[in-house]
């Protein structure tokens, strides 16, 4: 499982952390942070400032029929750390697979699959030819190489993983 964390206040940032630690368990890499307002200003007004990102993932692999659980509680996190109707961060949880990227998304469109209670999946990235591959519609942030180069790192831990079970 991977999370990709949108905020302005870094100290908000290491509370969230700690909380979805607390749920999914230890956090096992991270990337480092990037200005996602230079990629894109679309939360900047929500959020107050401009926007940070980052991504970690976790030690303990997730089944993924988890995924639409797993979103709710990110939603319900954003709710609860929002002021006035506002979200002070965006949580963006996936899940990889050897070849896939998923993330769970409120928002519909014809190339993500409805799951249930609002929830829908998105193959973002897939892997072929020694690297992450983009689609059409794959986000900005999930095409450059500092972001497959994260993605990358997290895929190697996850394929230890699954040759130790």
């Amino acid at each position: 499982m991977i999370v990709g964390l949108l905020y302005c206040d870094e100290g908000l940032a290491k509370v969230i952390e700690k909380k979805l630690e607390s749920l999914f368990g230890r956090i096992d890499c991270r990337s480092s942070v990037y200005r996602f307002s230079n990629i894109s200003t679309y939360y900047d007004a929500e959020m107050g400032g401009k926007v940070n990102k980052y991504f970690f993932s976790f030690e303990t692999c997730v089944d993924p029929s988890r995924l639409v659980e797993i979103k709710l509680m990110t939603n319900d996190i954003e709710k609860e750390y929002s002021r006035h109707g506002f979200r002070n961060i965006n949580l963006d949880p996936g899940l990889m697979g050897h070849g896939r990227l998923t993330l769970a998304t409120t928002k519909n469109a014809p190339h993500r699959v409805p799951l249930h209670s609002g929830i829908y999946a998105e193959i973002t990235l897939f892997f072929a030819r020694k690297d992450w591959q983009s689609l059409p519609w794959t986000y900005m942030d999930f095409k450059t190489d500092e972001t497959k180069s994260f993605l990358r790192e997290v895929r190697t831990i996850y394929l230890k993983q699954r040759q130790s079970k």
